[in-house]
């Protein structure tokens, strides 16, 4: 659990400073909490929605050789703008920057963390 908490803390100070580097990622008053929650919500949609969303556009994802994975992700991030007042997002380039980003920070503190 605080393996978990850990990892939510540092993926939300990516969030806080991701609009500082990607012109199409806001977050509203450059509030620290809104970058916790949009983390949280981040967590949550990739481990409930995301599973789903890859079963059923596994057959796109096959045929386009991996890269509508790619797209999903940008869905992921595009729903938890939805979702969270005070985080939005531009374009496809900026939510799919994003999101490769977090998935590398995620990575690298879980290689710390075993």
């Amino acid at each position: 659990m605080i393996n978990y908490l850990i990892r939510l803390a540092i993926c939300a100070v990516v969030v806080y400073l991701s609009p500082r580097f990607l012109s199409g990622i806001h977050l509203a008053q450059d509030s620290y909490t809104t970058a916790f929650i949009v983390a949280l919500v981040m967590s949550l949609l990739n481990t409930f929605l995301k599973p789903i969303l890859s079963f059923f556009s596994f057959p796109i994802t096959v045929f386009t050789l991996g890269l509508f994975a790619l797209v999903i992700n940008v869905i992921i991030v595009y729903i938890c703008a939805k979702l969270v007042d005070g985080f939005s997002v531009d374009g496809f380039l900026h939510p799919l920057i994003f999101s490769f980003v977090l998935s590398i920070v995620n990575s690298i503190v879980s290689s710390f963390q075993e």
